[in-house]
């Protein structure tokens, strides 16, 4: 004989992926819908290609006594119904706690009182992890009384439904607790926002600021378990007809779980946004038990920047429990039963994308805004695709000037400003590299123009400026770029003053002449961009580089005032925190050659996407984590710099050393170690000059 079931739910996302099991085995299903919902019934015979016969709307609601369903509706299904499937509950962290209370328990309750008026075979119950609450450690199978944080309404009212199965007589039960329920893992079909969701557009935001090559850190974090709907449901259709399982618990899991820091890496990923390190281990935990997180976040102005954040974004508060969620599920027994059928849980690395696409054509917001779902394309967005396009759009026929154009960045920049349709005012030190620059350009069919000047000689700075006005009117956008580097510790500068005039001289007093200079012709047309290239050293602050970095940081610190002067006239200000990128200027310093760096390709990429979203700053995730680091423990970023101030030496030649000396010195350094946490540095803080 055939099995028969009734559903309740079914019409919910779950449902919809399990009765198609349950009608391929031959039987009936008898579906639980509201009155107003029968439509939703026709509709689903039509795609699964079923009559009444098959599938049988029965009207009646979960509020109500034995679901609303009539003596004689009863008194006709009693014995006939061999498994009685509860799908039906709110499945949402942040709904209204009293309606939770009555769909999830009072639905239970109702539920099983009619599962009892129809004397089934089996009570199968969709339960949750969450019936766990946020209890510390492993959780079996078995267990249940153990939960603990069961404060959050949801986690309550699934552990309080699940409470009525157990302690059910009459009926032989079996229950579910699948982990957070995501899409198809084929085809990435989701029927709403909930769980991981919430956080893809603040992803696709990050993914849009920030180039897919350049490379973040994240903490590892609490470890969440994300499972398919498509698993969830060949995992329930075997398991509820194989014998001997009544009064058993089934974790419908992925037996390895994944962290929130390997979530965000792997969505980054499918957003082609930047690639993520994730941080593991003690020591990080150790290093984050000395933050004063927890002060900082209940801050008034912390809070209400956070609430912000979540409501730009649409994220509930309650998913950020999720960061640190302790619970991992033992799921042996179950897997073990699974296994002779081949059904095991994907790893979420291998579908995500496949989530991602469904996402960006179906549920993204700005799906409803594109107005008909024309498809956002990932690529597009990620730093590449449509730039060279949104970059003609906003520099044709526009005069740029780049300084320190004859090599490395700057050179880059004039070639892709030239190719954009600009006109572009290259300046640069040495007449001889300027003179090939430019010939670069007019021999691809840009636009382009060469002076050369010493911009650390305020004289030339002047004559450059006047030149420049004089033949083309006005500069539409200044690219500061042209820099100078100088790596020594302050002990060995003691006698040096000089390197810190050098740097301040071109660093700041040259980029700072040519505002100065340009300036009055953007305030008085009301437009104008300054894009100034900084360093992520103004950010982290490394040792070795107090020259250097102060000269940038005198330049971010003038450029975010004079931005807040010229707002309302539409001259913006942008600074760029490069991380370390492979120029003739960082050439000499050998200690480099092992340290990730950017190409000048890659760098100017950042600049051409300041230009055309002209943010405030433009900075890696690993700089303004320094910078957060600095602020809030001060005392840990010193000791964190400090250690690699210790691992990274001066260079022989800072140090005034003869290469004889040097040699006999590298020789007694202690290799195996040193290397090994030289690298481990270098690897972590990518970017950050040591």
């Amino acid at each position: 004989m055939a099995n028969t079931y009734f559903v309740t739910g079914g019409t919910g996302f779950i449902g919809r992926f399990l009765i198609p099991h349950l009608l391929d085995r031959g039987g009936r299903v008898w579906l639980l819908v509201r009155e107003q919902s029968l439509g939703k019934v026709e509709q689903l015979r039509a795609l699964w290609g079923v009559d009444e016969s098959q599938l049988i709307a029965v009207t009646g609601d979960l509020s109500r006594q034995r679901l609303g369903i009539g003596r004689a509706q009863t008194a006709a299904l009693a014995g006939k119904v061999t498994h009685f499937i509860h799908l039906a509950a709110i499945y949402d962290l942040a709904a209204d706690a009293d309606a939770q209370l009555e769909a999830n328990v009072g639905g239970t309750r109702n539920a099983l009182a009619c599962a009892r008026a129809l004397k089934v075979r089996c009570f199968h119950h969709m339960s949750s992890i969450a019936a766990a609450g946020l209890y510390s450690g492993s959780f079996t199978e078995e267990m249940f009384e153990e939960a603990t944080g069961l404060d959050n309404p949801y986690y309550r009212t699934k552990h309080d439904a699940e409470a009525l199965v157990r302690r059910e007589k009459t009926l032989p039960w079996r229950i579910y607790r699948p982990g957070i329920v995501v899409g198809h893992s084929q085809t990435g079909e989701m029927d709403k926002i909930d769980g991981p969701y919430y956080f893809f557009p603040a992803v696709r935001a990050v993914s849009n600021s920030l180039p897919g090559w350049l490379r973040a850190l994240v903490v590892e974090g609490g470890s969440l378990n994300i499972v398919p709907v498509d698993y969830v449901v060949q995992a329930m259709d075997y398991l509820l007809h194989l014998r001997g399982q009544d009064r058993k618990t089934f974790f419908l899991t992925d037996p390895d779980g994944i962290s929130v820091g390997d979530l965000l890496r792997v969505l980054l990923h499918a957003a082609h946004g930047p690639s993520v390190g994730v941080l593991r281990g003690g020591l990080i935990e150790g290093l984050l038990a000395q933050l004063p997180v927890g002060r900082l976040a209940g801050a008034p102005p912390v809070k209400k920047a956070l609430a912000g954040v979540l409501r730009q974004y649409g994220i509930p508060a309650e998913t950020l429990q999720f960061v640190g969620y302790p619970t991992r599920f033992d799921s042996t027994r179950t897997r073990k039963l699974l296994e002779p059928a081949g059904i095991d849980c994907p790893r979420f690395e291998d579908y995500a994308e496949v989530l991602w696409r469904y996402w960006e054509q179906h549920l993204s917001p700005d799906v409803s805004r594109r107005g008909g779902g024309q498809l956002a394309r990932a690529l597009a967005r990620a730093i590449g695709g449509d730039l060279p396009k949104r970059l003609r759009q906003e520099v044709a026929g526009k005069v740029v000037v780049v300084t320190g154009a004859s090599s490395g960045i700057g050179l880059d920049c004039a070639h892709k400003l030239a190719d954009a349709g600009a006109i572009v005012v290259l300046a640069a030190r040495t007449p001889e590299k300027l003179e090939d620059a430019l010939n670069e350009i007019r021999e691809r069919g840009g636009q382009a123009f060469a002076y050369p000047c010493d911009l650390a000689e305020m004289a030339d700075c002047d004559r450059f400026v006047q030149a420049v006005l004089a033949e083309h009117g006005h500069v539409d956008i200044l690219i500061n770029n042209a820099g100078r580097s100088i790596r020594r510790s302050v002990q060995y500068s003691f006698d040096r003053f000089h390197d810190f005039e050098r740097t301040m001289q071109l660093n700041y007093f040259g980029a700072l002449r040519l505002i100065l200079g340009f300036g009055p012709s953007m305030l008085e047309r009301r437009s104008g961009h300054i894009v100034n290239i900084s360093s992520i050293g103004v950010l982290a602050s490394p040792p070795r580089f107090s020259a250097y970095v102060a000269s940038k940081a005198a330049l971010d610190a003038f450029s975010w005032c004079a931005a807040s002067e010229f707002a309302d006239r539409n001259v913006r200000f942008t600074t760029v925190n490069m991380p370390l990128v492979r120029t003739p200027m960082i050439a000499p310093t050998r200690l480099y050659d092992a340290f990730p760096t950017l190409t000048p390709d890659q760098a100017s990429d950042l600049v051409m996407k300041a230009i055309i979203d002209k943010p405030k700053r433009v900075a890696t995730g690993l700089g303004l984590a320094g910078a957060v680091a600095q602020a809030v423990a001060p005392r840990v970023s010193e000791l964190v710099l400090n250690q690699a101030y210790r691992l990274f030496p001066d260079s022989a030649a800072s140090r005034g050393l003869s290469e004889e000396e040097a040699s006999r010195e590298r020789e007694a350094l202690p290799k195996n170690a040193t290397d090994l946490a030289r690298k481990l540095f270098a690897q972590v803080f990518s970017g950050v000059h040591w």
